[in-house]
């Protein structure tokens, strides 16, 4: 009799205990996905991940704002956990706005850095080192992004290309050369090669004077045969440098530098191909392409979903050569995304900008809406050439990022002081104020002390 009331009473407390335990108990959190704010589950990991919100910022057009909300649904989508609070802020209040952020301790989890805000904010200790967190996730494989876009982001303590990964690029950005081809088609002009070395200052200029109509002889022309033409891909192209980095050297006082400069300024001082300082202020040369009143023009990957939109066709063509060198070359810029040292959230924030910058979906969906060419080789050199939408000669791209394409001048510094004074004064080579060569021995001194006091 005792054993069967033992055995009854053991048969009972299991009984409670099981029942204990699917109830939950009454201090367990609450169930995930609850209104409370209770933790979710990774269904994936199998373990809670908390609901967490960071900050975004970023900056650009109403289209590039339009594809990153559409990139960061997509982002909370993978990471239902995760909530974006995204700002975009106007380009020219962009810097000054980071700054002040920064300053007073509220700086976002992820924002856009590039040039030489990336070197001050490295040597700053503003930005977090992302290495640990590439060394953990297999959505990096440096043998998979271009080269030169990580380098711009590597930080050894003292410099920028080398060392370890302080940001993601954002993007690798060709600055091409790009056509109206119906312009072409209806002058009868023969359309610009895509390969590099084949086609001339002199070719593009008897091309452009062919393509400038000044149909009542006011000296005003309706239509311009080329407009804001890169002094980088003259001077580059013609063997010019702006400064050696290595040296810290400025080197716009260089016949090859100031000989490029004066051609670009002729091409409307003496050759009236190019609108004037007068007429670019009255319609820049963006709106006068779009309009389809200019001829020739320069546009970078981000440019494709307005110009998808154009009721003319167009296309890409490789950077005149100078006629010197017989080569070619233009600028291949790039954005990243950094993360703050200071975040308290710093995993999510790495799984945003290596979602917007490593992550397979991420970039397919950022170039099929027109913003980038994938930082993913193996995209890139695929399903990126193969797209069915202009430019017919894509590969060009492809040829500024691998082969002549170069850093934006600025990506060397920490401070631009040195280069801003520059494009602030160089009206008066535009102008015909002052020859390129004289200029150059004028501005050059002032160019090297603003370089020697902020970068060494």
């Amino acid at each position: 009799m005792k054993r069967k009331m033992k055995w009854s009473m053991l048969l009972l407390l299991a009984l409670v205990l099981v029942l204990s335990a699917c109830s939950g108990g009454g201090n367990d959190p609450a169930p995930s996905g609850n209104a409370s704010g209770g933790e979710q589950t990774d269904t994936n990991a199998g373990d809670k991940k908390e609901n967490v919100t960071i900050e975004f910022m970023g900056h650009g057009n109403p289209t590039e704002k339009s594809i990153f909300e559409k990139l960061i649904a997509s982002f909370e989508a993978k990471y239902p956990n995760v909530t974006v609070k995204y700002t975009s802020v106007p380009p020219a209040e962009y810097a000054q706005k980071m700054k002040t952020l920064i300053a007073s301790g509220k700086a976002p989890d992820v924002f856009y850095v590039g040039s030489a805000e990336f070197y001050r904010f490295a040597e700053a200790g503003t930005l977090l080192n992302l290495q640990p967190y590439l060394d953990k996730t297999d959505l990096f494989n440096p043998d998979n992004v271009w080269t030169q876009a990580l380098d711009r982001y590597r930080y050894d303590g003292t410099s920028i290309g080398a060392g370890e990964l302080y940001g993601l690029p954002k993007d690798v950005g060709p600055w091409a050369f790009v056509y109206n081809k119906d312009l072409f088609e209806k002058a009868g002009v023969p359309v610009p090669s895509a390969a590099a070395g084949e086609w001339t200052w002199n070719d593009m200029l008897d091309a452009a004077k062919k393509l400038t109509v000044d149909e009542n002889g006011d000296g005003k022309p309706e239509q311009y045969g080329v407009g804001a033409y890169s002094l980088e891909s003259a001077v580059w192209g013609n063997g010019g440098e702006f400064i050696d980095y290595k040296t810290g050297t400025v080197l716009v006082d260089q016949p090859e530098f100031y000989e490029a400069m004066q051609f670009v300024a002729d091409l409307n001082l003496v050759h009236g191909v190019s609108p004037n300082q007068e007429a670019e202020q009255a319609m820049n040369a963006y709106t006068r392409f779009i309009n389809g009143q200019l001829a020739m023009f320069a546009m970078g990957p981000w440019d494709q979903p307005a110009f998808w939109e154009l009721p003319f066709g167009w296309d890409l063509a490789a950077w005149p050569a100078s006629p010197n060198t017989g080569k070619t070359a233009t600028w291949l810029g790039s954005m990243g995304f950094g993360v703050s040292a200071k975040s308290k959230h710093p995993q999510e924030a790495f799984d945003l900008a290596s979602f917007l910058s490593l992550d397979q979906n991420g970039q397919r969906e950022n170039y099929q809406l027109g913003q980038a060419v994938p930082n993913l080789i193996d995209m890139a050199n695929g399903e990126f050439m193969e797209m069915d939408k202009s430019p017919e000669n894509r590969q060009v791209f492809m040829d500024i990022i691998q082969e002549y394409g170069r850093p934006d001048i600025p990506y060397g510094s920490k401070d631009t002081q040195w280069i801003d004074t520059f494009w602030q004064n160089a009206s008066k080579v535009w102008n015909g104020e002052m020859t390129a060569k004289d200029w150059t021995a004028q501005i050059k001194p002032q160019m090297q002390e603003l370089y020697d006091k902020n970068n060494k």
